[in-house]
């Protein structure tokens, strides 16, 4: 097969990886919906297409981009219709599984595990429902008490920030972030630090809450990790300690924040309800 025949046997392919050309029209797919959308428009923008080739699959109809789905540690549905996450489906099928989870938009996640399940499964865990919430509003300009000790991380307390990390992972996922080395997940959390998107408060050489910002694209800040100390719950610190991540995130790097949380969390929930956020949609996760 010569390259100009391989080339249009390439662009008539439903599913195919995007690379950089592709940058500006998948960020335009993301942009649709930058918060539902805000894991995969924050690879992008980070580089990925280049970084980690392959890693981003588009669906194509018609020589439109019509939807995409990245396809690393996790895979993240983004505007899939019903013929793309068939087609994706079946794309990813043919490949080597080596995915921890499948989240996003439940409709897109739900229908690309309706598929992937009996090849894939069985699964740790499903998170059917986790509420979708954003908020624009400076929790200062609605009355709420900021926590003055919440504070960006700095890179010499990587040591500091590891164990309240591995915390939560562990309590939200069930198992630990690593076991042997953790030169890997150090790095990834010395990543974060030295980008300014781990927030913390530190007492007596501890981190007693962290919360990260782990996406950051089209004016949308994506919060996650976020914990509190055990020994501390209960106490009414959550609420000023959120609500001050929020306000240093809105003040410098995102007019929105958006996060996701389990919908069994009523104490998450309840917080970030008092810190202004408001549900514009559902995830649904799957553990593998």
């Amino acid at each position: 097969m010569g390259r100009q025949s391989g080339e249009v046997l390439r662009q008539r392919l439903p599913v195919r990886p995007l690379s950089g050309a592709d940058h500006d029209a998948a960020l335009e797919v993301c942009a649709r919906d930058r918060v539902a959308n805000a894991f995969v428009a924050a690879r992008i923008v980070e580089g990925s297409l280049r970084s980690s080739p392959g890693s981003l699959l588009g669906h194509w109809s018609d020589g439109e981009l019509r939807g995409l789905v990245w396809v690393s540690a996790n895979v993240v549905p983004v505007e899939l219709d019903q013929d793309g996450v068939a087609a994706v489906a079946a794309r990813i099928i043919r490949m080597r599984r080596q995915c921890a989870s499948i989240f996003g938009p439940s409709g897109q996640v739900i229908g690309l595990w309706d598929r992937l399940g009996p090849t894939w499964g069985p699964v740790r865990a499903i998170r059917a429902h986790q509420p979708l919430l954003t908020t624009r509003d400076m929790p200062s300009s609605l009355g709420l008490p900021l926590d003055p000790d919440v504070r960006p991380a700095r890179l010499d307390e990587v040591d500091l920030v590891l164990p309240a990390a591995a915390s939560m992972f562990t309590e939200e996922i069930g198992y630990p972030p690593y076991f042997g080395s953790d030169r890997s997940y150090r790095a990834s959390i010395a990543a974060l630090i030295r980008a300014g998107h781990t927030f913390v408060r530190v007492e007596d050489g501890e981190v007693v809450f962290k919360a990260d910002v782990g996406s950051l694209a089209l004016g949308c800040a994506q919060v996650q990790g976020v914990w509190l100390h055990p020994r501390l719950r209960g106490r009414g610190l959550s609420v000023p300690a959120m609500a001050s991540v929020v306000e240093q995130v809105l003040s410098s790097m995102a007019d929105e924040v958006s996060l996701y949380v389990n919908d069994f969390n009523a104490a998450a929930r309840a917080t970030y309800a008092r810190c202004g956020f408001h549900e514009v949609g559902a995830f649904t996760t799957v553990l593998l």
